[in-house]
This record gives structure tokens, sequence and C-alpha cells, in this order.
């Protein structure tokens, strides 16, 4: 998880305590409707000592991260982060609408003004917040099959009816070691009866004893062709503090063994030919390349090397990026998969429309998109990082059925 400088995490502090002493100052147009002075006293004193206790715990959290067990420090960062999240977007969405509310007294008659605007500001604080809550406790494991069908030129006669399953962004590490949460995915990708499973990166947050006890749960996936998978920017170890180069280099290793347990073959720029009759596919495979500040591990060229003339090719690469800068227009890669944005975990979407924040950051955010016959699908990830929540963007599971057209 990325490091925050004392600077800018004081900033974060500073613009939360101004959201909450404006968030204050209308919360009196509301109290002063209520009667007694003493649940009127309860209400303040509760605001500002949760207020001045998340400021101080975010604080104290960055002075002592550097002394926290790694182990401990991702499940403190996220339970403060969820925290901050829950108060911090009602509270300002509450004095928005206050805000407006206010001048609308122009429009409302003295007496509506003294029940619309309570209840609107009411509302406005209280939805969003019930909102986030169903995020942390709802739909945070609550897994959504995505079906694509794609009808390509190139697919060989005998792949035809091709099925491939996606999964993504697992970040083992938040799941804090509770082995039966996935159960219901992997029950979900076996009924599937995938031909090939493709894993698209970020297995872990930082650390190779994220791992410990999945091997377990991993070996019950089955495909009938085989599993593939690739490395995401966070297993790399670059996220964390190492004593020494070959610490680092052991933890990596660590992560690319666990591959060969749970039986999926990693591809490290590289590629597998795959032959049913006839005709073959190939299966392409790179190390994490993003736009920077992300690392470029990835060698395309290299990966494809062995593997030019074949004509039907699908590519694993973790960042969508890849697909825009250096895949269509320069390869005749069929199909890309990718992941690593989350979809941000948070946004909106209803039948073919969807928004999220992230959107102004990546291009190619969550789902398919194609640029003649090249394609590419961004799987929204199976697991979270930092945030411990999903609003409007569930987990996902990705089903595929590739047909010759």
């Amino acid at each position: 998880m990325k490091s925050y400088s004392l600077f800018t995490i004081l900033l974060l502090c500073l613009a939360i305590l101004i959201v909450d002493i404006l968030a204050y100052y209308w919360l009196q147009s509301i109290t002063q409707l209520i009667t007694s002075e003493t649940l009127i006293t309860i209400i303040n004193v509760f605001f500002w000592v949760f207020t001045v206790g998340l400021i101080t715990l975010i604080i104290l959290l960055k002075v002592t991260l550097d002394d926290i067990n790694p182990r401990r420090k991702h499940l403190l960062i996220s339970s403060l982060y969820g925290l901050a999240i829950s108060s911090f977007i009602p509270k300002f969405i509450f004095v928005i609408i206050f805000s407006i509310l206010f001048f609308s007294n122009y429009v409302f008659s003295e007496q509506e003004s003294l029940i619309v605007v309570p209840l609107f500001g009411l509302l406005s604080g209280f939805l969003p917040f019930f909102v986030i809550l169903f995020g942390f406790f709802r739909t945070l494991y609550r897994f959504k099959v995505h079906h694509i069908t794609v009808k390509h030129p190139k697919l060989p006669a005998s792949f035809n009816g091709l099925k491939i399953i996606q999964i993504s962004d697992i970040h083992l590490g938040s799941f804090n070691y509770k082995y039966h949460i996935l159960d219901k995915a992997i029950k979900i990708i076996n009924n599937s009866s995938p031909d090939f499973i493709f894993f698209t990166g970020d297995l872990v947050n930082n650390y190779a004893w994220e791992l410990i006890g999945w091997e377990k749960v991993f070996k019950n996936l089955i495909a009938k062709k085989g599993k593939y998978a690739i490395l995401g920017n966070h297993d790399y170890g670059d996220y964390s503090s190492w004593n020494s180069d070959e610490e680092k280099k052991e933890n990596f290793e660590k992560i690319k063994q666990f591959y060969k347990n749970i039986d999926f073959k990693l591809l490290l720029n590289e590629s597998e030919i795959i032959k049913k009759n006839e005709d073959s596919i190939a299966i392409i495979g790179v190390e994490n390349w993003g736009k920077p500040p992300f690392k470029q591990y990835g060698n395309l060229q290299k990966a494809l090397k062995s593997v030019t003339e074949i004509p039907f090719k699908l590519l694993l690469s973790h960042d969508p990026s890849h697909w825009s800068e250096e895949v269509i227009k320069n390869t005749d890669i069929s199909f890309t998969f990718s992941g690593h944005t989350h979809g941000m975990q948070a946004g909106f979407q209803y039948k073919k429309m969807k928004w999220s924040p992230i959107k102004y950051k990546y291009k190619h955010w969550a789902g398919l998109y194609n640029e003649k016959e090249q394609y590419l699908y961004v799987n929204r990830g199976l697991g979270w990082l930092g945030f411990p929540g999903r609003l409007g963007m569930r987990p996902e599971i990705t089903v595929f059925e590739l047909l010759k057209k």
C-alpha cells in the first residue's frame, strides 16, 4: 500500500477538521429542535470525541507506522481508512446539502424551512453513511459473475466455444486469513467448467507471508485445459521497506513458488502454444507494465518472440494502460485480459451505463473495449485494497465464451 508523507496526512486531517466544523455548525440547526438539553450535550460531545479521536489516531498511526508489525499494519490502516471514509463523505455531503438548503430559505417560507431543512439535512448525512456501511458488510464479498461472449474471425474452428474464466486483484493480505470467504467464488468458477482460468495479477498486497494457508483453497480450482497467471504491481514487494535486496528477492521467489504449488503456470514475459486438432492458439503473459510511477517489468516483444506465426493470441497484462500503449496498432494480439483498477471499488453501473472516478485516471477501467478486431477486458477485481468496501462495484468473476465469427 502506498505510503504518504506526514505533510499529506496533516492536510487530510485539516480537511476532516474543516468539514467537521462546518457539519457541527449546521448540526445545530437540527439539535435546536430537540427539547432535552442532556441529549443535545450527549450529541455534541460524541461528535467532537469522534472527530478528535479519529484525527489523533490517523496522526499516531503515521508517526508509529514504521514500528508496527507488517502483519498488523494493513489491518490497522484499512480499518482507519474505512472509519475515515464512512465519517468524512456523509459529513461532506451533509455540509453541501445543508448549505444549498440554507440559501433555499428564500424559496421556502419560514415554517416550511423548519421542516424541510432538518429533514433533508438528516437524509443527506445518514443516507450516504448507510450506503457506505452496505458496501462494507454486504457487497465486499458479494461476488458478481459477468458473462461475456465475443465472436472473432481469427479464432480457429477447433476452439469455437472456448470458455475462459478470469479473476484478478485478489490481494490476499486483505482477507486476514479468512479462508472460507473464497469458498463461494471457487464453487462458482468450478461449476462453470472453464477450459482455462486466467489470473491477471496482484495476488498479495506486499508480502509472501500473506499466502500462508491459501494453497489448499486455490488447489480446489479446476480448469479442463490449464490455469495461467501473471504478476501485478503489488506482487514485486516494491511498496515495502526491506532490510536488504536479498530479503526482497526471497519474498518475490516465494510468491512465484506459490503459483507452482497451486498448479498455475506463471507467465513471465513468455508464451505458451495450445494445440487442438490441427489448430493452435497462443497464451501470452507479461510482467507488470504500467505508466510511471508504476514500474515497467513487462517485455511484450520478448513474450511474443516464439508465437509470431500463431494467428489468434490471448494476452494477460495486469495494467490496462498497456493495451493502448503497446498492444493495439503495434501487434496482432486478438484479446487482452487486464485488471489493476478495481473499478476504484466505487462507482455506478446500470446495464450499459457505468461511471467511476477512476475513469479520469484510466481510459479503460472496467468491462469490455475493442478497437476493430482487438479486444480488451478489464476485470474489477475479486479482492480489495485500502478502502474495506465496494460501493456499486462488486467483486468480479468473468466468464468468457469465444466463438468463431
